[in-house]
């Protein structure tokens, strides 16, 4: 059984996504139950395969697609952080998803592709190849795609143009970078150092500018991040999805896989390539923030914010240093939990409350205090308020700046926190400091929307207050440095 593992978690969201598509509108509990049903399953399967991985096992699945083409699932500790991550939130956020959409069209499909999209996700965290890596790359932009547009409006017709004008010229960057790459050393494996000693420095550097450009569209790197404020016209659980669980931790993820696994860190120093990477990320870092202060929509002062906090992750892989590369991995899983609060909690203002403007906040912590409350530490966490998540990565990565020799990324750090705190301190100034407004009204009647946004909320408290515990964001990062990156 323990050889078909990867298998068997890649079919726990897969399996959901195919039969859901088949199912009429009005199998609402046969529809719910198939894709919780799923989401449990996976959690189960990830959390037998998180035990097993800590105390050293190792998972190897192939499967021969076509003649030279070789599904691999490797899961390794990496991937773990990424998948539990994945697998925890794709449960809230089912959860939340089905009290959004009741009673409105289109719910197979939109759960269909959903599904689909957890798929991809997963097996991209396990892809134990540069090849098989592309494959789940590319099938989670097609399984996104639909769920941009799936309002079928106007602005949400013009954010998937928008999404496939930034991912598909990314998936070429990708695909030359692996060709080119591959031509030479032949198949690379994440787990067997890559024979790069066959290509010259100038071949290597252009190699990882395309991987850089490939994987930087999802994750939102300046100027690649262009389509993400746009995607804001999806769904409240398709932001939360883009912003939290898929998309944007994909791009990040990826190029933590290809500075650690495929290139090493030791080699992107000795290329010159981690620095221009992390004044990149810094860049990315301090005008999402810059682009946050200066929007009156939430989810789009949400928006920027991701551009910003996601490039914490880059920060930190690039500086190399192991403080700052534990700091980014953790804050991978921190970000996820506190910004999926956020989108939650922006949803439900729009859903129960009709606000979507930060003006219409007034007052809404008297009227809706579970949801204020939740909205109040995922904004405090972001800021690095501690004892929250976001202050456990900003520790690291600030000792990491200075292990590895780069002080300034203290100043970017510091920089970033303050604007953090300029455009979301007064969001909270005006929910619970301000009187509602005359016609102000809400209500928190659907526990399906306000209970994933309070325990993703108390999640990003106690990953913080619990760091030092093994199985922690932190532990498990320090975890992945310390056993596979500096043994």
């Amino acid at each position: 059984m323990s050889v078909y593992l990867p298998l068997l978690i890649l079919l726990s969201s897969l399996v959901p996504a195919l039969l859901t598509f088949f199912l009429p509108e009005r199998a609402h509990g046969l529809r719910n139950g198939l894709n919780l049903g799923g989401a449990l399953i996976k959690l189960g399967l990830i959390t037998v395969m998180l035990v097993s991985v800590g105390r050293g096992a190792t998972y190897d699945f192939s499967m021969q697609l076509a003649p030279g083409l070789v599904l691999a699932l490797r899961p390794d500790a990496l991937s773990l952080l990424f998948m539990t991550l994945s697998a925890l939130l794709w449960f809230l956020t089912t959860i939340y998803a089905i009290a959004y959409f009741e009673g409105k069209p289109n719910q197979s499909r939109f759960f269909g592709f959903f599904s689909l999209c957890v798929a991809a996700t997963t097996g991209l965290a396990m892809s134990g190849s540069l090849i098989t890596f592309f494959i789940f790359f590319e099938l989670l932009t097609l399984a996104t795609w639909p769920l941009v547009i799936h309002q079928q409006n106007r602005a949400s017709l013009a954010a998937g143009r928008v999404y496939l004008a930034y991912a598909l010229p990314a998936s070429a960057a990708l695909l030359i970078a692996i060709l080119w790459l591959e031509s030479v050393t032949g198949p690379i494996l994440f787990s067997t150092p890559a024979p790069l000693d066959r290509l010259d420095d100038t071949s290597l550097r252009i190699i990882f500018a395309l991987f850089i450009a490939g994987m930087g569209v999802k994750a939102g790197l300046i100027p690649l991040h262009g389509w993400l404020p746009v995607a804001m016209a999806a769904p409240a659980p398709v932001s939360a999805l883009l912003h939290a669980v898929a998309v944007v931790k994909a791009g990040a993820f990826g190029i933590a896989r290809i500075t650690i696994d495929v290139f090493g860190i030791d080699r992107v120093e000795a290329l010159g390539v981690g620095t221009p990477l992390a004044v990149l990320a810094s860049a990315t870092i301090l005008w999402g923030s810059i682009r946050a202060l200066q929007q009156d929509e939430i989810k789009k002062r949400l928006a920027f914010s991701t551009v910003s906090q996601v490039s914490y992750i880059v920060l930190g892989v690039a500086l190399a240093g192991p403080f700052a590369v534990i700091g980014g991995l953790a804050h991978l899983v921190h970000q996820g939990l506190m910004k999926i609060t956020l989108f939650f909690c922006a949803g439900i203002f729009a859903e129960r409350a009709g606000v979507k403007k930060i003006e219409g906040l007034n007052g809404l912590g008297r009227i809706m205090p579970w949801t204020s409350v939740a909205f109040s530490l995922g904004a405090l966490g972001m800021i690095g308020l501690p004892p929250l998540a976001g202050f456990v990565s900003k520790v690291y990565l600030g000792v990491g700046a200075l292990q590895s020799g780069s002080a300034w990324a203290l100043a970017v750090l510091a920089a970033s926190t303050l604007l953090n705190a300029a455009y979301f301190l007064p969001l909270l100034y005006r929910l619970w400091y301000l009187p509602p407004a005359p016609d102000a009204a809400g209500d928190e009647g659907k526990p399906g929307l306000v209970v994933p946004a309070v325990l993703t909320a108390a999640a990003s408290l106690g990953v913080g207050l619990f760091a030092g515990s093994p199985y922690s964001p932190l532990g498990w990062a320090t975890l992945i440095v310390t056993r596979e990156y500096l043994p």
